[in-house]
């Protein structure tokens, strides 16, 4: 089933943002469940680690299309947050730049409460999730107001400009 992010990835021209706030996502992932029972992907074992969503990423970045995502987290950092950091590396080798802001250095931004994907300053893709980190109906909601578009993305670019790199960021 191709989601609305898949659709956007497929028509970007320039650029895809993507920004997490959540300290817990999805927690009965059967990859989460496994990674909390000791498994770790091996990083000179791509075979075993390479997913349909990274070739999304490579054939998106292949375009030219720049894709960058900021996660925003709590320290010392959730288990859950501990597993998406663990296998940052697989994105980073698809081709996105993925950063770090610890929550604490957000209290002067302005940023909308949910997640959201910009994708070429044109579209806002707004991710849904319950209390409890389920995905939400609806999942994801599109929008094209350039109002909102412009907020998303400039919350998204003051986030990035003071993330931290993966390579650099060592969490607590």
């Amino acid at each position: 089933m191709t989601t609305p992010v898949r659709r956007a990835l497929a028509s970007a021209r320039h650029s895809a943002m993507h920004l997490e706030m959540r300290d817990s996502y999805m927690l009965d992932d059967p990859a989460f469940l496994a990674w909390q029972q000791g498994h770790r992907d091996d990083p000179d074992d791509r075979a075993s680690w390479w997913r349909s969503w990274l070739d999304v990423v490579v054939e998106t970045t292949g375009r030219g299309v720049v894709m960058r995502r900021a996660r925003i987290v709590s320290e010392p950092i959730s288990d859950y947050i501990r597993f998406e950091y663990d296998g940052t590396f697989a994105n980073i080798a698809a081709g996105e730049d993925v950063r770090w802001l610890p929550r604490r250095q957000t209290r002067d931004l302005a940023i909308p409460g949910v997640d959201f994907w910009v994708f070429d300053n044109q579209l806002v893709i707004f991710n849904h999730f319950s209390g409890d980190g389920q995905r939400a109906e609806p999942t994801m909601e599109p929008c094209d107001d350039p109002a909102v578009v412009s907020l998303c993305a400039s919350a998204f670019e003051a986030v990035c400009q003071r993330a931290i790199l993966h390579a650099e960021y060592h969490p607590i």
